[in-house]
């Protein structure tokens, strides 16, 4: 069966799966999302045996169907070999309580190279596919992991571009160290002096506008997106929810047909509305817990059914009034007031009315804020929501490593100190997924000071060091890579100088 895709936002013009992943972004500003959602055709009984490559081509055939199998097991077996540092690719460690999904093995030791390892081959062969012969220049916002993830994939890839945007104060040491030191020919990373969404806004912006796109076409190039809201990116993601729900029946840790919770670390929302199509695939995920850090516009949304970027809401009364401030914290990727692909959500659960959708996306552009219908709130039974403060997370880290010797990052704390409110709150003894996003070492300042106040003084390289001692986790080769590594890009620019930073990058 043959899945097309189409905008958010328009219904009437469809697109095969390898157009969608080469364009990124719909030309309306909408994301692509599938005409129907497919189901798992094999028993899981059958799958649990298989290796990650092997359900990843089972989970994403069904979605990519105008890639033959050769394409895409080519694709699969490139992305998913000996950069991933176990073999198990996506493995699960039980620590008090919960499942963790290490998704933090791969070159850059976050999550986002689950997805980015493999979309530069879905993208070269699409382009191949389609008779694309621009050099397809990939523009990307980060809030500190996919930026690397991204330039490592597409780094001296022939026949593309990378050009990375981050909050030049928005991510840690490590993650800016990572990117301002990646090498390639084709590659360009610029800081800017707002936060993430000003970025991804400016990014989105440059997508849409049609003079830009012009004046690049003529001279060769065309834009896409490494972003989570490239198909492209989000597919991929489908496949570790599967790949950890077979890892558990295999392991006798559930029954087949059990249900399980899923607790996922949430600011774009690519990664939870991931395990919400791993669901409607056939998944038996009971509760997806949607874990928001400080910036909790996410908590806000599934509480009220309101999606407010300006205003707060109190806790207690449920009513917005407050400004909503864009607060900084030890979790930076999940630093996020617009999260991007809750569009794709807002459009299943208006039952694939674009019209309602793209009003609705007009009103968060245009007034800040919108608020679904009861019935598509309705419709949100699967999603729990919750959140966790900056004293939260760090009691959460401490306490962890106090009771197990286990070390996660702070957006996993996240997750982790959400889960243990859920059930604390509901008494759901399902088994419970939490993903596991980074490793520490990405964020050994804030894991270390959370263990012991009095590293708080000490540089990131020496917390680097003890963190590697407390865990017993060899430091991975993405940090040690960049201890003395040299400066590559040091351009910092206003949001609105990003347009001219990418011609600039271009030669025009």
């Amino acid at each position: 069966m043959e899945i097309l895709y189409h905008s958010t936002r328009n219904n009437e013009k469809k697109l095969t799966a390898s157009q969608a992943v080469l364009q990124g972004l719909a030309e309306d500003g909408g994301l692509f999302v599938p005409d129907e959602l497919p189901k798992l055709d094999v028993e899981l009984n059958k799958l649990k045996d298989m290796d990650y490559r092997g359900v990843a081509y089972e989970v994403m055939k069904l979605f990519l169907t105008d890639y033959t199998e050769e394409e895409l097991k080519y694709c699969i077996d490139h992305a998913y070999d000996s950069k991933f540092d176990t073999e198990e690719i996506a493995p699960l460690t039980y620590a008090d309580g919960a499942y963790y999904l290490e998704l933090f093995h791969g070159a850059t030791i976050a999550f986002k190279d689950m997805a980015l390892s493999i979309l530069p081959y879905l993208m070269t062969t699409a382009a191949k596919k389609n008779g694309c012969k621009e050099e397809i220049v990939i523009l990307t916002a980060t809030s500190g992991d996919t930026g690397k993830a991204a330039l490592a994939g597409f780094a001296d890839v022939p026949g593309t571009r990378i050009m990375v945007f981050y909050p030049k104060h928005g991510v840690s040491p490590v993650q800016e160290k990572q990117m301002v030191t990646q090498r390639g020919a084709n590659v360009r990373v610029v800081g800017i002096t707002g936060n993430f969404d000003d970025a991804q806004t400016g990014v989105k912006q440059m997508f849409n506008d049609a003079a830009l796109k012009a004046e690049l076409k003529e001279k060769g190039f065309v834009f896409s997106s490494a972003n989570s809201i490239n198909i492209g990116r989000l597919v991929p993601q489908v496949v570790y929810y599967v790949y950890s729900y077979l890892n558990l029946l295999k392991n006798g840790k559930i029954a087949e047909g059990e249900q399980i919770n899923v607790c996922v670390p949430t600011g774009n929302f690519g990664n939870i509305l991931a395990a919400y199509f791993a669901k409607q695939l056939g998944i038996p995920i009971d509760k997806l817990i949607c874990a928001s850090n400080t910036n909790k516009v996410l908590f806000d949304f599934f509480t009220t059914g309101t999606y407010d970027k300006l205003h707060s809401m109190d806790d207690q009364s449920h009513e917005f009034s407050g400004d909503r401030k864009f607060m900084l914290t030890g979790s930076p990727s999940m630093d996020i007031l617009i999260s991007s692909n809750l569009e794709r959500l807002i459009y299943l659960i208006a039952g694939g009315d674009d019209a309602k959708d793209k009003a609705l996306m007009a009103d968060l552009s245009e007034k800040g804020a919108y608020t679904i219908t009861d019935e598509m709130k309705a419709k949100l039974t699967d999603f729990v929501g919750g959140y966790a403060d900056e004293a939260r997370c760090a009691e959460f880290i401490k306490g962890l490593y106090d009771e197990t010797g286990y070390i996660i990052d702070p957006h996993t704390a996240v997750a982790g100190a959400v889960y243990e409110n859920y059930c604390k709150d509901t008494n759901d003894t399902k088994a419970c997924v939490v993903a596991s996003t980074a490793s520490p070492y990405k964020f050994a300042r804030t894991v270390m000071t959370a263990i012991d106040e009095a590293n708080a003084s000490k540089d990131d390289f020496a917390l680097i060091d003890i963190l590697c001692e407390k865990s017993g986790v060899a430091i991975p080769q993405a940090i040690e890579d960049i201890r003395s590594a040299a400066v590559l890009h040091d351009i910092v620019c206003e949001t609105e100088e990003m347009p001219a930073q990418v011609k600039k990058f271009l030669g025009l």
